[in-house]
């Protein structure tokens, strides 16, 4: 199963069951060689769920000890793509290291 790394809103339990039908499975863990931004969100429909103007949003900086702390969330291939039609098009999907070894994928700045 894919794991989701998510470091905001992905994480709220509203958030999950209205995206994607159900409470995800995961644990604690950190992504590697990213520093947290914030960016301005103004899709009505995200801001609906969310109920936040500002989310947070990785940057990528190439240094390993930049670390951000978050969740690795057990999703399907579905979920990944219903995870896709969620963010905005600030962000887009990479897959990345994880702290605890592997990977997940994640949403991040373009760059």
């Amino acid at each position: 199963m894919p794991l989701l790394f998510s470091y905001g809103t992905l994480r709220d339990p509203a958030v999950q069951t209205s995206t994607f039908g159900r409470r995800l499975e995961g644990r604690e863990d950190r992504i590697v060689g990213f520093r947290l931004e914030q960016v301005e969100i103004t899709d009505p429909g995200v801001l609906a769920v969310s109920g936040e103007r500002f989310h947070p949003i990785l940057v990528p900086s190439g240094d390993p000890g930049d670390v951000v702390a978050g969740s690795a969330l057990e999703v399907t291939e579905a979920e990944l793509l219903r995870a896709d039609d969620y963010e905005v098009d600030d962000y887009h999907r990479v897959e990345a290291s994880l702290a605890s070894g592997g990977t997940a994928w994640v949403y991040v700045a373009h760059a």
